[in-house]
C-alpha cells in the first residue's frame, strides 16, 4: 500500500482496529488513548472529537498539536521495517504509533512505551 493510500485512510476507523487488537490481548481503549495522547499531545476530549468526526489518518498526525520529543526513542520493526529509518517524516509518525500498539499487545507497562529520556 502506498503512502498516500494510508494517509487518506479514516483515522476512527483505523482508532478502532488500534483498539480491537489491543483489547485482544488483554489491555484496554484506555491504553490506547494514553499511548495516542502522549504521542501526538491531544487531549483526550480532541481525540475523542476526532474519532466522531471523519479526519483521514494523515491529518490526524499532521495537525498534531504537540508531537511528544521523546517519539525519537522509539525503535524497532513493525512490518519488516525499522521505524527510526522511514525516510517519509509523516509515515515515520504512524509507524511511531504502529511500533507503541505492538508493544502494548505483547504486554510491556505503559512505562516501558511511553519513552523517556535516559
Amino acid at each position: 500500500m502506498n503512502n498516500e493510500k494510508v494517509f487518506q485512510m479514516s483515522f476512527p476507523k483505523v482508532y478502532q482496529l488500534l483498539v480491537n487488537k489491543a483489547e485482544r490481548k488483554g489491555r484496554t481503549k484506555e491504553d490506547v488513548d494514553e499511548i495516542i495522547c502522549w504521542l501526538t499531545g491531544y487531549s483526550q476530549d480532541t481525540l475523542t472529537e476526532c474519532c466522531r468526526k471523519e479526519v483521514a489518518y494523515g491529518d490526524f498526525f499532521r495537525n498534531a498539536p504537540a508531537p511528544n520529543e521523546n517519539r525519537q526513542l522509539i525503535r524497532g520493526v513493525v512490518c519488516g521495517v525499522r521505524v527510526e529509518n522511514v525516510d517519509d517524516p509523516l509515515m515515520r509518525e504512524i509507524r511511531y504509533l504502529d511500533k507503541l500498539i505492538d508493544e502494548l499487545a505483547k504486554g510491556k507497562s505503559m512505562d516501558k512505551i511511553l519513552r523517556k529520556h535516559p
